[in-house]
């Protein structure tokens, strides 16, 4: 057999296209920690893109993470001047037919309304947000609400553990997945 003779399983070219997006918030470098932690890195090691939901309180972050994959970010509250400056308060992006959207205080704290507002008036599937620093995916819908948490800050600490998130996009489905570093 010649390698012009293989071909490809049919069950394997069948299978959908997959998008994998590495989900991170509330970084705080050098403030709250020093460095972005090198599980970060391990977990995101195949992401397609990053969607960072602000307080990176130093750009150095968007560096570091674009060293893995494209990033997507907004700012947030602990990020000055700079940041506010170089990126958007809300953020999106459309992978297959879905549009991801990003912001980094929805008004989470006062409960679901605002958010879905947000949602809607903006057409997100998905809308991801920081601020809390709590790990959190809830379903209204077909609409996906995910914090990733904080890989560097969890609040309470005596509680709550250092997270990231993953996304995983098809054609016909998102799949979350918070991951504990």
């Amino acid at each position: 057999m010649t390698s012009l003779d293989l071909q490809i399983s049919p069950k394997l070219s069948e299978m959908p296209p997959t998008k994998t997006l590495g989900l991170i918030s509330d970084t705080h470098v050098p403030t709250r920690a020093k460095q972005i932690p090198k599980e970060v890195f391990t977990a995101f090691d195949k992401v397609d893109y990053i969607v960072h939901a602000g307080d990176f309180v130093d750009l150095s972050v968007i560096d570091e993470l674009e060293q893995l994959a494209p990033v997507l970010a907004v700012y947030g509250n602990m990020d000055g001047s700079e940041i506010r400056g170089k990126l958007p308060k809300l953020n999106s992006v459309k992978i297959f037919n879905w549009k991801i959207g990003v912001m980094h205080d929805p008004g989470a704290l006062f409960g679901i309304r605002k958010m879905n507002e947000i949602a809607r008036n903006n057409g997100f599937n998905v809308l991801v947000y920081g601020h809390t620093h709590n790990a959190h995916v809830r379903w209204e819908g077909t609409t996906l609400f995910i914090n990733p948490g904080s890989p560097t800050n969890p609040i309470p600490p005596f509680i709550s553990k250092p997270t990231v998130a993953l996304l995983t996009v098809t054609q016909k489905e998102i799949t979350p997945q918070i991951i504990q570093i």
